[in-house]
């Protein structure tokens, strides 16, 4: 219950803001602001197209700089905001953020952290973490944060009663808020239907397809309600696999049918408010272009648009993991997830190069601005709902 309510206040408190942020004092006295805020579309014909491909990207504090010539983070990992990260900000204008365990090191820290990034931004940030509960949880399971921690998402699962689910994702939710997180994630969506996993298990809510999908759903409600956004992840399935996408190409050989029985059930609860992460998981008794499903469109446009009809964000998995890195490159790999019908392109291993390519392919004609006006303007309408934008 406290969690539900420190929930409402957050979401209560956020829109007490947004409405003061539309009057101004003169004198000691509030007025009405004459100009009304710019819808998002209006914001979109504005933006340059360095700007617009910016909010494609969530990358890692330390992309921002060269640490190296970092002069506040010397060859190390970063947890404060430093000049070479403004001027990184500045030349390379990103949607987001995303922070690991290395870069978190008390409350205090990074909630000034996250302050000073937004601060710099000129189009507020998402702020990103993995925080599923359980062995992955940057903050819950870091000893500077006093959290509740929970044994595994399948451990809240083997109670039967989605309520507990539910409590966890406002639970998480809470802190999250509180620290200035803004996107989780979480919840992972996958079926754990393969014993030999090596990187799904118990991250899982089950094996059972049905409590998989009420369990996730419930945890994404919990989220939702703090005004964190939900992340279904890994489409179009890690639970099967037997590979760990991290260091090679995981592979499900399900067909389409076995995948709309079981993998696809929590997905096909996503709402339209949420995002969804697609793996780099090749399917070859699905797709016909034995690509990873992040970079086939076959697979992102073609079954989570078209035949799923899902309509809100979709992100890539870490463009840096060895699945994507050995056989595609840095800048090919974005461009390709982009075209694919990707919005956010996850921390691509060379931020520069991945950047640059995908302004290249815009100002080629290669990608259309059409389709880079739909993904950014997808992307500001989830800001302008759960963070703000005026």
């Amino acid at each position: 219950m406290r969690a539900k309510l420190a929930c409402l206040s957050v979401l209560a408190v956020s829109a007490v803001l947004a409405l003061a942020a539309r009057f101004i004092s003169l004198d000691g006295n509030a007025e009405v602001k004459n100009a009304e805020p710019l819808t998002v579309e209006e914001m979109v014909s504005e933006m340059t197209i360095r700007e617009k491909v910016g909010q494609l990207f969530i990358v890692r504090p330390e992309a921002l700089s060269e640490l190296g010539l970092d002069e506040d983070h010397p060859g190390g990992s970063a947890d404060s905001l430093s000049e070479a990260m403004k001027n990184g900000l500045s030349e390379y204008p990103v949607g987001g953020v995303a922070m690991f365990g290395k870069n978190i090191t008390s409350p205090e820290q990074i909630t000034s952290f996250i302050d000073g990034l937004q601060s710099e931004s000129a189009i507020p940030l998402f702020i990103a973490v993995d925080e599923e509960g359980g062995a992955v949880a940057r903050l819950a399971n870091n000893e500077a944060f006093d959290l509740p921690q929970y044994e595994s998402p399948a451990a809240v699962a083997s109670s039967g009663d989605t309520a507990d689910a539910l409590e966890m994702g406002r639970t998480i939710g809470t802190y999250l808020k509180e620290y200035g997180f803004n996107l989780d994630f979480a919840p992972d969506a996958d079926v754990n239907t393969n014993p030999d996993n090596p990187v799904i298990g118990t991250r899982a809510f089950s094996s059972n397809s049905v409590i998989a999908s009420d369990m996730s759903s419930s945890m994404a409600e919990g989220l939702r309600e703090c005004g964190i956004i939900p992340t279904f992840k890994h489409f179009p399935g890690h639970g099967d696999t037997a590979e760990d996408s991290h260091f090679s190409t995981a592979v499900s050989y399900k067909t389409r049918e076995e995948m709309e029985n079981c993998e696809w059930l929590p997905f096909r609860n996503a709402l339209d408010t949420d995002c969804i992460m697609v793996g780099h998981i090749t399917t070859p008794n699905l797709t016909d272009d034995m690509l990873p499903a992040s970079l086939s469109h076959e697979v992102v446009t073609g079954i989570l648009r078209e035949d799923f009809g899902f309509d809100g964000l979709i992100v890539t998995d870490a463009l840096e993991m060895g699945a994507i890195t050995e056989e595609y490159g840095g800048g090919g790999a974005a461009v390709m997830a982009f075209e694919a019908g990707c919005d956010i392109l996850l921390i691509p291993s060379d931020l520069g190069e991945a950047f640059e390519a995908v302004l290249s392919a815009v100002e080629s004609g290669e990608i259309s601005v059409s389709r880079l006006d739909e993904s950014v303007e997808r992307i500001l309408s989830f800001k302008e709902r759960y963070i703000g934008l005026n």
